[in-house]
């Protein structure tokens, strides 16, 4: 055999096994050597301000808690595990530094526990707050959904901490389960956090992060697949004041076949220095044929001195697939929009609440919690009214 079919018959191998990991996440791993402290260099680390996380990567130890109140429907359970009870639940293990440290410094995690074939009658919601900036806060969340079950949980974080948590929600075949984290923080607050969703056989999972508040927050969204024909729906909506941070980033492993992915996160950033980052990363595995994926990332930018960055990525091993793409643009107010409105009589700040809230409310009403979906729209009324609709305000005469 020569050299040349020699190379030939290693490529072709290559080629027929599925390649273990994606080129733009890290390797999954609880061994935190495995996840060095970031210089900022990283490809996952380049947008973050590493400077404004106040230490939180160094992984100091720290008994402090975030204040937990629960509205449970009958039949749902919460309870304290230990980490190791929660690898054998089936979680997803960490790929980044912060979910890794999340899981090694939280000294156990919290079990919330929806039975097979349970239909909650109610949204089960879980309120985090946080009393202090200087207090370091380890969060682990393990989240089981029995089979055929089907439940609304949403996750709420208020008031202020360094906050570093990972959340894993285990759904079972045929299961339909919606879930909400909200971050709505005080403007000092930092929370790095990931949800690693696995989804059953023929399960159905939609799951929403929505970012108002906090300093820093960087939310990172994971699904992966335990089997053919679940599907998943990641929604984002974040709106960014002057100096805010908000980064979310997304991994969907098409690791099975005949398995759905659909991603839409919208934002809107107004004041000086306000920043957003948005990472789509899809990855369609050799093994997954038949499987439908698309993501989509829109940004407005309301006034100047903002910065939005949108990174969709693709990455196919194989060409057997139903369909695959991704969008994504940042524009400012469509001047065309606001002069049709303003040529019908419509006031400037008029017109611009309503081109505003018609660029959030398809996806506003995708949440499917009704209280929560009427709280998002007056927030979003409540922040565009801290500058852009101030700035247009009429001047009283002295």
């Amino acid at each position: 055999m020569t050299v040349t079919d020699t190379a030939r018959d290693s490529v072709a191998s290559a080629l027929e096994q599925d390649r273990l990991e994606s080129h733009l996440n890290p390797p999954p791993s609880y061994d935190l050597a495995d996840h060095p402290v970031p210089t900022g260099r990283e490809e996952i680390w380049r947008f973050t301000p590493l400077k404004r996380l106040r230490g939180i990567l160094d992984g100091e130890a720290s008994d402090k808690r975030l204040t937990r109140e629960a509205s449970l429907p009958d039949g749902v359970t919460l309870s304290e595990i230990t980490a190791e009870q929660a690898r054998e639940l089936g979680e997803l293990a960490p790929n980044d530094r912060p979910a890794a440290l999340a899981i090694a410094n939280a000294g156990g995690a919290v079990l919330l526990d929806v039975p097979a074939e349970l239909e909650a009658s109610e949204p089960v919601v879980i309120t985090l707050t946080g009393e202090s900036v200087d207090d370091l806060v380890w969060g682990h969340l393990v989240v089981r959904v029995g089979r055929f079950a089907k439940a609304t949980i949403v996750l709420q974080h208020t008031g202020s901490a360094r906050y570093c948590a990972t959340t894993t929600v285990v759904v079972g075949d045929g299961a339909d389960v919606n879930v909400v984290s909200l971050q709505e923080w005080d403007d000092d607050a930092v929370h790095l956090g990931r949800d690693a969703i696995r989804v059953g056989r023929d399960a159905s999972v939609k799951h929403t992060s929505i970012s108002f508040g906090g300093d820093v927050v960087r939310m990172h969204a994971n699904v992966e697949y335990d089997g053919p024909g679940g599907s998943a729906e990641l929604l984002g909506l974040y709106f960014a004041d002057a100096g805010q941070h908000l980064e979310h980033r997304l991994f969907a492993d098409h690791n099975q076949p005949r398995t759905k992915s659909n991603v839409i996160y919208k934002g809107a950033l107004q004041g000086e220095g306000a920043r957003t980052v948005w990472i789509g990363n899809v990855l369609i595995r050799k093994v997954a044929e038949g499987i439908e994926t698309y993501e989509e990332n829109r940004n407005l930018v309301l006034t100047d001195g903002c910065q939005a960055d949108s990174v969709p990525n693709l990455e196919i091993e194989t060409g057997e697939i139903e369909g695959a793409g991704h969008a994504s643009a940042t524009a400012r107010f469509d001047d065309e929009q606001l002069f049709y409105l303003r040529s019908r009589g419509v006031s400037d700040a008029e017109a611009r609440r309503l081109v505003l809230h018609g660029f959030f409310q398809d996806l506003i009403r995708k949440v499917g919690v009704p209280s929560l979906e009427e709280r998002l729209a007056q927030t979003v009324e409540a922040e565009l009214a801290k500058n852009v609709l101030d700035a247009l305000a009429p001047v009283s005469a002295s």
